[in-house]
């Protein structure tokens, strides 16, 4: 198997336990705070984690297809992606963090995710068209 699937793999797997994790965090939220389910409001506190892992779960949808097409078209070196997958989940816990403490702070986590997701939809991009070309 390819060094750069096995590198998606492996970002895929740790994405999806830290998503795992901010929903346990959810959870126990919900019982520190008392907020039965269905409800999703009722203390600042729970809807911070809440925001966080409803944050997690938009971006994970955007950073999990970028991140396979790039490593599809491989136009990137497999290094590159393993380093811009560990930037996103560094990102993502940063923003886990800062929110829950200070919604107001949560920027750098925010930009430590959007811009590694960026990065690779640009890549993307320029895969399919450079693949375009080459076909033509």
């Amino acid at each position: 198997m390819p060094k750069i699937t096995l590198v998606a793999i492996a970002l895929t797997i740790l994405a999806l336990i830290q998503l795992i994790y901010f929903s346990t965090l959810v959870g126990r939220a919900r019982g520190k705070y008392n907020i039965k389910a269905p409800a999703v409001t009722g203390h600042e506190m729970f809807e911070r984690y809440y925001r966080v892992q409803m944050n997690s779960i938009e971006q994970i949808v955007l950073f999990l297809p970028a991140l396979w097409i790039a490593s599809a078209l491989a136009n990137l070196a497999y290094y590159w992606i393993a380093l811009i997958g560990v930037v996103y989940l560094i990102g993502r816990q940063i923003y886990q963090i800062s929110y829950v403490a200070e919604p107001s702070k949560r920027s750098l986590g925010y930009a430590l995710t959007a811009v590694p997701v960026l990065i690779l939809i640009i890549s993307d991009l320029i895969g399919v068209v450079m693949g375009w070309m080459h076909a033509s």
